[in-house]
Order: structure tokens, then sequence, then C-alpha cells
């Protein structure tokens, strides 16, 4: 029984030294592991967010009446030129009939006032010339025979007013004739011949009809989630791209932060605004839908490396690279690490551009299942 056992544990032993020596002879019929490496390059690294929004006039002019009405004639269209005092439209007033009756009343009763001031004024000018009454008495007379006579002219200026829209004496305080009051272009004429217009006062805000504004002064209006806002600060450089305009960015300034956040769908937002600048007379049109790279920071022709580089000390969590040093051979470095761009990080000290540096987490290609 104790042959059999001592058998049985033998050839344990010789399988289990028979197994390592096979394992042993696999591993070295293995190729070894070959690291490549990379040497490092200089590079323009940019740190950026990025907003979207819209690109519009710095200013637009809503051209409304000071008088109601009705479109009479409209002498522009969208997209034109057009100069200070251009003409734009025409009203035709339609006059109230209860002002129209309302105002005919008040030049009956002006004009009778009006002739018994000038019978009285009449008779006590005769009187006055023959030294009846004093001069102080027919003073007081003629001053109010004047305020009789502006009270008429005036309730025949309110008629005209009503009745037309305009009055000899008003210049243009009140005119049916509308007109530009910037040089720029039409964005929009929102009425046609025909419409009913409401004048602007402090009650009202009236009807617009044309919006102008000065294209050569654009900019960018966008938003910025909460979480970036407090990256961003005024004056910094934006790079405006536009869906509209291929291959072409434009060149912008930061120049507005809302101070106050708006809630979007349970997302705090804050409004931007940059002004473009240099456009180089590409025409933009207002309302292109665009997005702004806000440059947090930039620095240029600096030495760099790629991030997947980059190894970390498991303890002190200090960034490595392993530098060759012979064949397949790297040591330790330590570096000191500038801008990055989540590709390229800017190498402030510890490397030099000649050195080469192991790609230790290279990615290999999949291998198709009928290789």
């Amino acid at each position: 029984m104790k042959r059999v056992f001592t058998v049985i544990i033998l050839l344990v032993i010789v399988i289990g030294c028979g197994a390592a020596l096979y394992y042993v002879y696999q591993k070295n019929q293995e190729d070894p592991v070959v690291y490549q490496t990379e040497k490092p390059s200089n590079q323009t690294i940019i740190k950026q967010t990025v907003a979207t929004g819209s690109i519009v006039p710095k200013e637009e002019i809503l051209i409304k009446p000071n008088i109601s009405g009705i479109i009479d004639e409209i002498y522009i269209e969208a997209g034109d030129q057009i100069k200070v005092n251009d003409l734009i439209a025409q009203l035709k007033v339609v006059p109230n009939v209860s002002n129209l009756a309302s105002s005919k009343n008040q030049i009956t009763s002006a004009k009778i006032a009006l002739d018994n001031q000038t019978k009285m004024y009449n008779r006590q000018k005769s009187l006055f010339d023959k030294g009846v009454i004093s001069a102080n008495e027919f003073d007081q007379v003629e001053v109010s025979y004047q305020q009789a006579k502006q009270t008429y002219q005036a309730a025949q200026q309110t008629y005209e007013i009503v009745k037309t829209g305009t009055a000899s004496g008003v210049g243009t305080a009140a005119n049916t004739l509308i007109r530009a009051t910037i040089s720029g272009m039409v964005l929009d004429v929102p009425v046609k011949v025909g419409n009913q217009v409401i004048e602007s006062n402090n009650f009202n805000e009236g009807t617009t009809i044309a919006t102008l504004a000065n294209t050569d002064k654009m900019i960018f209006e966008g938003k910025v989630d909460e979480s970036e806002v407090g990256k961003i600060k005024e004056n910094l450089p934006l790079e405006i791209t536009i869906g509209a305009i291929e291959n072409k960015k434009f060149d912008a300034v930061l120049d507005y932060i809302a101070p106050k956040g708006i809630d979007e769908n349970g997302a705090i937002q804050f409004e931007i605004e940059g002004t473009l600048k240099n456009t180089d007379s590409t025409f933009i049109r207002s309302g292109l839908s665009a997005n702004a790279s806000i440059i947090l920071d930039k620095v240029e022709n600096v030495l760099a490396i790629k991030e997947s580089l980059l190894q970390f000390d498991a303890k002190t969590q200090e960034p490595y690279v392993e530098v060759k040093t012979g064949d397949q051979k790297f040591e330790k470095r330590e570096v000191e690490l500038g801008l990055s761009d989540g590709i390229y990080v800017e190498i402030k000290s510890g490397i030099g551009k000649d050195d080469e540096i192991k790609i230790w987490n290279e990615v290999k290609p999949v291998q198709s299942f009928g290789n």
C-alpha cells in the first residue's frame, strides 16, 4: 500500500515539473514587449470654452409713427441701405369722427368769443383815443382780445391736426411722412400698404413700421452655463464661427457678461455679448446662428507632449514620464506641467526636445475573429 502511495506522489511531482517546464518554454517562445517612443514637439496650446448663440446688430432702431393712421405708401424694402432722413413711408390720417366734431365745436366757440372781444376792443379803443378811459383799462381789453385771437387760431390748428395729421406751424412735430432716424440697413418692414398703425406715446409703444440697424457693427449674443461662467471675464478674445459661412472665423472681444443667470430647462445660463471686428467686408446676416470659442488662455510655440504619455505616481500623484536611456531601457523623470487643451500639455521642465518618451499605454488595433 505504501508503495502505491509513493508512486502516485512521484507521478504528481513529475507531471508538475513537466507543466512548469512547458510553461517556461511557451513564455520563451513569445515575442518580448517592444515599447515605442515619441519625442516632444512645439505646439500652440489654447484653453477655451464654447458658447452658442447668434449674430445680431449692436443697435437696432424701431421706427414708429407719432400719429395714428393708415399706411398709404411704403418706399423701402428689407435689405435696402438708407441714410438719415430718407423717406420710409407715408401715412393717411383717418380722423376720429368724435374728435373731428369736437374740434369743429371748439372753432365755433372760439370764433364767437373772438367776435365778442373784437367788438369790445374796437369800442374801448375808440374811447381810449378820445381820452375817456385810462391806458390801464385799455390794456386789459387788448390782452383779452389777443387771447381770444390765439384761442381761435389754436382751435383751427387742432382741427387741421385731427383731420390731416399735421398743420402749419408745428413743423415735424406731427407728420404723415415717416423718415429714417439713422443710416443703415433695413432689416424688416412688418407692415404693408393699408395696415392701420398706432402712434407711439406714453401709454402705447406704437406700431413698428421698420427696423433699421448699422450692419457694420455686429455682435455675438450667446449663453454660457453656470459651470463655465466663473472661468471667463470681460475683454477675453473670442473666435466666432458662423454655420452659414464655411471655412471662416471672425475675431471678437467679450464685452458683457450678465450678472444674473436665467433658468432654462433646469440649467442656469448667463448671457454674454462680444463685438466682432475686422469682418473683411463679409456680409453677415442678422440672426445667423454662431458658436463662440472663448479663449481662456493661450501659449504659442512651447514644448509639449501628448497627455497620453503622462503617468502619475501612485503615492504622490506627481506626473512623470519614462525616457529612453538604451535599447528598451527607460528611466523615470518627473515633469512640470503647464497649460493643457486636453490633447497636448505644456512641459515647463523635466525633459528636452530630443528625449524619447515611452508610449506606455499604446492602443493596439483590434483583430477580427477571422485572423
